[in-house]
């Protein structure tokens, strides 16, 4: 078998969701400095790099990232990618053309996003490939419980209402975003995603592995 790990690691380069903190790590003690070990104090959003959205993070009554149900987050699972746009919106027949098993209850959809992470490039993308309504409406009605973008948003950038992740995340589904999956191929694989257990989270980095035979 093997391992992928499609998390993007946390640096201060990283592009972060504007208006959001920049990544900071900075050292508290230092060995080379005389201290007895190293240690840092991060700051960054819930959201930064890698990240799992809970429910709560649109909806003041839904699951925290504390709550969700470990088995949404590991198990089978399906690489579906999405090569051939007409712009940077992923349509219903974007998605009904893939043809991925309807036992399929957790998607991650490989785009052009993937191979922004290359360069670790400072800049936030706006034009990524993102779902628009309709699509998100489909894959709530197909019974996918969790959904995994290559980008930092499942939807597009400076959306009104957030209409896609209400959507998404109201109907149970658990999103992933900021997913690496360049050096993935397409098909069945088991995913691992396990975010920080932040008590009351609206979301939370998280540490994402595909596994292939």
């Amino acid at each position: 078998m093997r391992i992928y790990d499609v998390t993007v690691p946390i640096s201060e380069a990283m592009p972060v969701w504007p208006g959001e903190p920049r990544v900071r790590i900075e050292p508290i003690s230092s060995i080379r400095e005389g201290d007895d070990a190293n240690v840092s104090h991060l700051h960054f959003s819930s959201h930064t790099g890698t990240h799992v959205d809970a429910p709560y993070h649109f909806d003041a009554r839904g699951l925290t990232v504390d709550r969700l149900d470990p088995d949404i987050l590991v198990g089978p699972a399906f690489v579906a990618e999405v090569d051939r746009l007409e712009g940077d919106t992923i349509q219903v027949y974007d998605l009904a053309s893939l043809h991925f098993p309807r036992s399929v209850t957790r998607l991650l959809i490989k785009t052009k996003n993937s191979y922004l992470w290359e360069d670790r490039q400072i800049e936030f993308e706006r034009t990524y490939v993102h779902l628009d309504r309709k699509s998100a409406g489909w894959l709530v009605r197909r019974g996918i419980q969790l959904i995994g973008v290559d980008y930092l948003s499942v939807e597009a950038f400076q959306t009104a209402d957030n209409e896609v992740h209400k959507m998404l995340l109201g109907s149970g589904m658990v999103v992933v975003e900021g997913l690496d999956l360049s050096r993935v191929p397409a098909g069945p694989c088991q995913l691992l995603c396990l975010p920080l257990k932040i008590e009351r989270g609206d979301g939370a980095p998280a540490r994402v592995l595909v596994m292939r035979d």
